[in-house]
């Protein structure tokens, strides 16, 4: 009997019974760039878009299921749950992806010992801020109702967690459930905002997010858990801790803040200065701008994650992000800034005329940002915290300072500028001052 006959058979039966998830696999891989920094930043990139496509339609649907009022309301106090979650989570997530490549056996430890701090830290700032709501935000009153209250903080401390498995995901070269676990979120998240609004619910669009959270992150841990930290455990040597690890920690959280604060305090400088229906237009437009935003967030994530691994590579990876990257984020932008009108106006009339020229000079501010955004991962790799921190403190300032001084004067499209001039100022510098942080590393000092 010619066994090899029979084992080639049983080999192809095999293969025919895989062929579809094979064929899929082969098919990604090969549009995929060979370059493991680039494919998974590719990857990443892909998560992205799949959360910012689906969340196109969460936020179409709010906008024919809720007045312009409720619309503005809903998204400031989503910004004030990521503002207090970007505070919370203490921006672990760079430091899991900064360490845990690394990290060997130690590394579910080091993921739960996060989780743990985070969402304890995630808790009590949304409890403190719920009992400061009728000082400092009165309008956003309607959270303090016990299921509302709930829900919120679930959503700011979920939502930590959510960000923080994206990061131990990375980590592990996971990066294809966090397109996943994106899919899972957004989907469950329409179908949570359809039934809040069927059933008449004031809050629908916060607790929608809130349970949505909570479906993404039993299934994205379970895999996480059960399959990727044992095989990352299993395939790498685990080294010995690296010094200060907790400074550098701290010094990370303190400059992401003011990061996060850019991002979430300006809509509600908005509904502060111009009203609910303002924040309604800058929340709408804000979703689709940031797409670019993120594309050049998960690319530095990915530069961050392979520099580790092999740091003497740090600035030619720079460079091929910085290329490959401006290149995606030019035809983004092109795109955005010619269809603004089309792609506002699904959204409603009132969105596309109040919100066309902010949309543009949002998408316009994420070209200069990705210099900002490279920047910053390139000085987290070399442990340059210093560097990253002010680069967020000026951001911060810039932007919020810019945005309470042109609002008064532009309307709503002040915000948008406002990003604009912030995001053109600080690239400017980081390219004149481009041999300062760009400059090759060597193991011992990463």
């Amino acid at each position: 009997m010619d066994t090899s006959r029979v084992t080639d058979s049983a080999a192809g039966g095999a293969g025919t019974r895989r062929r579809p998830l094979d064929m899929l696999r082969a098919g990604v891989a090969a549009v995929l760039p060979g370059e493991p920094v680039l494919r998974t930043g590719h990857v990443l990139a892909v998560s992205s878009l799949v959360n910012a496509g689906l969340g196109f339609f969460f936020w179409t649907f709010a906008t024919h299921w809720y007045d312009e009022r409720t619309v503005g309301l809903g998204y400031s106090a989503l910004m004030a749950s990521l503002l207090l979650t970007g505070i919370g989570q203490l921006n672990l997530n760079d430091f899991l992806v900064r360490f845990v490549p690394t990290a060997g056996r130690r590394s579910r430890r080091l993921v739960l010992t996060c989780y743990a701090a985070s969402t304890s830290f995630s808790v009590v700032v949304a409890v403190v801020f719920l009992a400061l709501v009728p000082v400092v935000e009165p309008e956003l009153g309607f959270l303090l109702t016990p299921v509302t209250a709930t829900c919120f903080v679930v959503a700011t401390a979920g939502y930590a967690v959510f960000v923080l498995q994206d990061g131990a995901l990375t980590a592990v070269r996971m990066p294809g459930w966090v397109v996943g676990e994106n899919l899972i979120f957004a989907v469950v998240k329409i179908l949570l905002l359809a039934l809040a609004a069927a059933l008449g619910l004031f809050s629908g669009i916060l607790l929608s997010w809130a349970g949505a959270l909570v479906v993404s992150l039993v299934v994205a841990n379970y895999v996480l858990m059960r399959r990727g930290i044992p095989r990352h455990e299993r395939a790498t040597t685990t080294a010995p801790p690296p010094p200060r690890m907790l400074g550098y920690a701290a010094a990370d959280w303190a400059g992401s803040l003011f990061r996060v604060a850019g991002y979430t305090l300006v809509p509600l400088i908005v509904l502060n200065t111009c009203g609910a229906e303002a924040s309604a237009f800058y929340s709408v437009a804000w979703g689709v701008a940031y797409v670019p935003y993120l594309i050049a967030r998960n690319m530095g994530t990915s530069l961050l994650a392979e520099s580790v691994r092999g740091p003497e590579r740090l600035v030619r990876h720079s460079l091929r992000v910085l290329r490959h990257s401006g290149l995606l984020l030019g035809g983004v932008t092109v795109v955005l800034v010619a269809a603004a009108p089309q792609i506002l106006s699904v959204f409603g009339a009132s969105y596309a005329a109040e919100g066309t020229t902010l949309l543009r000079l949002l998408a316009l501010s994420a070209l200069p940002n990705l210099v900002l955004s490279v920047a910053i991962d390139v000085a987290r790799a070399r442990r340059r915290l210093h560097w990253a921190v002010w680069l967020q403190v000026a951001m911060c300032v810039l932007v919020l300072g810019l945005t309470r001084l042109l609002l008064p004067e532009f309307g709503v499209a002040g915000a948008g500028l406002a990003w604009l001039v912030a995001q053109c100022v600080i690239a400017a510098f980081l390219l004149v001052s481009w041999s300062r942080w760009l400059v090759p590393v060597t193991e011992g000092s990463s």
